[in-house]
């Protein structure tokens, strides 16, 4: 397997119901900052499908997969999952270790 040399990068694919991505968009900004607040946390984004209609992809960094996998279930990080479930019809979650990257 190779070294690690880049982050650990979370992709998070959410079917959100229909008619209601807009609230989607909203809750999701709303936890945002708890997110980023996580001295483990490189950044994160929301990004919605130019391909399927309701189609979100969240994409975030960290340090390592240890502190994401313990920010994943903080008490913080379940209460906002618990508020965006209203929104979800499925979804799929892949983790990754980036290996080399460009600009």
């Amino acid at each position: 397997m190779a070294e690690a040399s880049g982050p650990f990068r979370v992709l998070l694919t959410v079917r959100v119901k229909a008619g209601m991505a807009a609230d989607f968009e909203k809750v999701w900004a709303q936890g945002s900052a708890e997110v980023t607040a996580q001295p483990a946390n490189l950044g994160h984004a929301l990004a919605r499908s130019a391909l399927e209609d309701d189609v979100y992809y969240v994409v975030s960094d960290w340090t390592d997969r240890e502190a994401f996998l313990e920010f994943e279930s903080s008490p913080g990080h379940v209460r906002h999952r618990e508020k965006l479930h209203p929104y979800r019809e499925g979804g799929s979650l892949a983790m990754m270790q980036v290996l080399e990257g460009a600009r």
